[in-house]
Formats: structure tokens, sequence, C-alpha cells
């Protein structure tokens, strides 16, 4: 069984949100080994926080992403300037993945300030929801609705249409 990680900057802190992942995390466990990490956001002092103060705090958490990648993890980065992917584009990259040998796969949304420059370069492939702007626990909700679309397509089920 393929193994796909969604590692998160933040956590879920609305219960909606929170009971929604945890519907799509349960449905996707039949398909793959879904785990999703919840990695801390960085400290920002100031809520006027200078440039450099972001970069910092993007650093450390770009270090700690990175860090808990599976070895050898094909990374997939949700950023603004991704290429926007339909949900058959996703169950294709997905199932490519499989077939690969190298199966493992992360996602990953960073925190409000964005994703560091190192896990962007890292990233095998830049991927956006699309042009809207969405708070991060409705995108980590998105994603694992599509993820379980793609699981869906890949399987044959009629849960796509």
């Amino acid at each position: 069984m393929q193994n796909i990680d969604l590692i998160c900057v933040g956590k879920l802190n609305a219960a909606y949100f929170a009971a929604g992942v945890a519907e799509y995390q349960k449905r996707l466990s039949a398909f793959y080994n879904f785990r999703i990490i919840e990695l801390p956001e960085a400290a920002i002092a100031d809520k006027n926080a200078s440039e450099a103060s972001i970069q910092k705090a993007l650093q450390k958490e770009g270090e700690a992403i990175l860090a808990a990648r599976r070895k050898g993890a094909f990374l997939a980065a949700l950023c603004v300037e991704g290429k926007s992917v339909s949900s058959e584009e996703l169950a294709d990259l997905i199932s490519r993945q499989a077939l690969s040998g190298a199966g493992d796969m992360a996602f990953v949304i960073g925190s409000s300030h964005g994703l560091s420059p190192q896990v962007k370069a890292a990233a095998s492939a830049k991927i956006s929801l699309g042009r809207i702007t969405l708070p991060h626990q409705l995108a980590r909700l998105v994603l694992t609705e599509q993820l379980y679309r793609a699981a869906t397509i890949n399987a044959g089920m009629k849960y796509h249409k």
C-alpha cells in the first residue's frame, strides 16, 4: 500500500474542519497508508513583523517540514505559484508515483506566511488549489477530499462524476 503523508504547519482549531478532515482521513485509509503530520507554526513576536522575521520563521518551519518527510518521498508543495491541477491530473500524479517503485508521497501545506524557499526547491511538484485564497484549515479539508477523490478515480469507483 502506498504511503501518502500530509505535512501541515499549524493545527486545526475549528471543529467543523477537524470533523471533515477526519472523515476523509478515515476514507483514505482504505487506499493508502495515510497520515497527517502537524508541525508547529514558528512564533513571530510582532504582528507587524519585518520581512526578515517572516523569512526566519519560514526557514525554521521549512527545516521541520523537510525533516518530517519520509526519506525519498516525492514532495508536492501547495503554493500560490503552483500549477492548478484537475482531480484527474492529481489522480494520475499519484498513480504514476505509485507505479514508479518509489511510491511514497508527501503533500505540504505551509503556514499563513507560505512555504520556505528550501521546501519549494525540494519539491518535485508545486500544486495550486486555484487562484482563490483559502484559509489553511480549509485548504487541508479541500486537499484531503481531493486525495480521496483521486483514490476513487484510480480505483474506478463512482464517487467522481
